[in-house]
């Protein structure tokens, strides 16, 4: 293309002062929201700690308890898939 005199300009022209604007602004509210995080965060950890504090079984034992369930439950069905169960009502 031939430049007939008139002054053109190639490319995109972009003015910094608001892109520095923009990028301030994201910076401080990524840090504002990483505040929020933070004390929400310790809140939500305190609150646990204190329900898990007030549990009348703790959770490792709770969690021991249910495992020997389990276990009991899955040797009787075992025991009983291998040795059968006598049904009185046969037909």
């Amino acid at each position: 293309m031939a430049n007939n005199g008139a002054n053109s300009t190639s490319g995109l022209q972009v003015r910094p002062a608001p892109l520095v604007t923009g990028g301030t602004l994201i910076a401080v509210g990524g840090a504002i929201a990483l505040v929020g995080v933070v004390i929400g965060g310790a809140h939500l950890i305190s609150a646990t700690r204190q329900w898990i504090r007030e549990m009348d079984v703790p959770p490792s034992e709770l969690a021991k308890l249910k495992l020997a369930q389990a276990r009991a439950a899955a040797s009787a069905g075992a025991d009983a898939w291998q040795n059968g169960t006598v049904s009185s009502g046969t037909r």
